[in-house]
C-alpha cells in the first residue's frame, strides 16, 4: 500500500493506492456518514459498503447537473444530514466531481472524501480538489476547489472496469508523464502489454506515480494560478471535443494532446521525432490522435472555455517529452492552426 499526503497550507488531503473499499468504515472516524454512488456500481459492489445511507445517481456526464446537485442536497436534509456529517463519493470522475460540489456547498460545506474506481479517478479526477458540474454541455463551468480528507484507490476493482474506460483513464497516465516526466513515459511505453493486462504490481505503481506528480503540482499551485495550469494539457481541445461530439473524456484529452503536439512542432518547440513518439505511443493503447469533428465547431466551444481571458486562452505546449510550458495564445491564432488541417 502506499500513501501520498498533499499537503496545502496547513491542511491535508491523503491518497491511499491499493487500501481496500472494505475497510472504508474506519476513515469515517465515527462520523454520520453519507454514500454517493452510481447505479453500476450500487449494483456491483453495495453489499461491500458501510451500513449507511446511499444516494444513487445515473451513471455519466448527465448527472452533473445543477438539478442532481439540488435533489441530493434536499435528500441530505431529509436524512438528517448537519456540518458534523461526512459524505463519501464512490465512483469515477463523475462521482467524484458531483460528491466534492455537493459536499463543498451543503451548509457552506462539510468533509467529505473519495473511493475512486476508475483510473481517471484514480490518477486525476479524484485528487486535488476540483469539484464541479457541468452547464449546458460546457464542463465543470460552476465548481469549486475544495479538497478530500482522503481519496482510496483501490486499484483491484480497476479488473471489473470495462476496457473502454480503462483505456480513458491512460489517457491521464500518459499526459502526467508528459508534464515532467520523460522516464515514465518511457516505462508506460515499454510495459504496455503489463499495463493493459492490469497487473497488480504495475496498477499500484502507475497509480501511486500519477497521483505523485498531481500532488506535487497542486501543493505549489492549488488554486491554478499558474503552475496547476500544465495539468491542463490536451484539456482545452479536449473539452471542447468533448462538448460537441460527446466522445469520451479520455479519447477528447487524448486528441487534445495531439492537437498540443501538432501545435508545438509548428511553432517550433517539439522536435517531430517526439511528437511521432507520443502519436505512436497515444495509438499503442488504443487512444485515438485524429480529430473526428469540424474545428469550427469546436472552435466555438472553445471561446467558453474557463481558461480563456479576454481573446487569448492560457495553452500547454510542449517543449519536449516532461517538458510542458504555459503560452497564452490568440483564440484566433487557434482557429487559423485548426482550420488549416488538424
Amino acid at each position: 500500500m502506499e500513501q501520498i499526503t498533499v499537503n496545502l497550507n496547513n491542511r491535508q488531503s491523503l491518497v491511499v493506492v491499493g487500501e481496500c473499499l472494505d475497510n472504508l468504515q474506519k476513515y469515517f472516524k465515527g462520523r454520520s456518514a453519507y454514500i454517493i454512488t452510481d447505479r453500476n456500481l450500487d449494483g456491483y459492489y453495495r453489499k461491500r459498503f458501510p451500513d449507511c445511507p446511499v444516494y444513487v445517481v445515473e451513471p455519466g456526464e448527465k448527472s452533473k447537473t445543477l438539478e442532481v446537485v439540488g435533489d441530493i442536497c434536499r435528500w441530505l436534509l431529509e436524512q438528517g444530514a448537519d456540518r458534523g456529517s461526512f459524505i463519501t463519493g464512490i465512483g469515477g470522475g463523475v462521482v467524484c466531481d458531483l460528491t466534492g460540489f455537493v459536499a463543498a456547498t451543503y451548509m457552506r460545506g462539510v468533509k467529505f472524501g473519495f473511493v475512486a474506481t476508475s483510473l481517471l479517478a484514480m490518477v486525476d479526477a479524484a485528487i486535488g480538489g476540483k469539484n464541479g458540474v457541468n452547464l449546458d454541455g460546457y464542463k465543470n463551468i460552476i465548481g469549486t476547489f475544495t479538497q478530500p480528507e482522503f481519496v482510496i484507490c483501490d486499484v483491484d476493482m480497476l479488473l471489473s472496469l470495462p476496457e473502454n474506460e480503462f483505456i480513458n483513464g491512460m489517457a491521464e497516465v500518459i499526459k502526467h508523464t508528459l508534464i515532467k516526466d520523460n522516464k515514465g513515459f518511457a516505462h508506460i511505453e515499454q510495459y504496455n502489454d503489463r499495463i493493459l493486462a492490469r497487473d497488480r504490481n504495475e496498477m499500484v505503481s502507475l497509480v501511486s506515480h500519477s497521483a505523485r506528480i498531481k500532488a506535487g503540482i497542486v501543493e505549489m499551485d492549488e488554486l491554478e494560478h499558474g503552475e496547476r495550469r500544465k495539468l491542463n494539457l490536451g484539456h482545452t481541445w479536449g473539452h471542447a471535443l468533448e462538448k460537441v461530439t460527446g466522445l469520451p473524456h479520455g479519447e477528447s484529452v487524448a486528441i487534445g494532446i495531439a492537437f498540443s503536439a501538432n501545435l508545438s512542432v509548428k511553432k517550433g518547440l517539439m522536435k517531430e521525432e517526439e511528437r511521432k513518439r507520443l502519436l505512436g505511443l497515444l495509438r499503442g493503447y488504443g487512444l485515438p490522435a485524429e480529430n473526428p469533428s469540424v474545428p469550427s465547431d469546436v472552435l466555438n466551444a472553445l471561446i467558453k472555455d474557463k481558461k480563456r481571458e479576454g481573446g487569448s486562452i492560457h495553452f500547454i505546449l510542449m517543449r519536449g517529452i516532461g517538458d510542458t510550458v504555459i503560452e497564452p495564445i490568440d483564440v484566433n491564432e487557434l482557429e487559423k492552426f485548426a482550420l488549416d488541417g488538424v
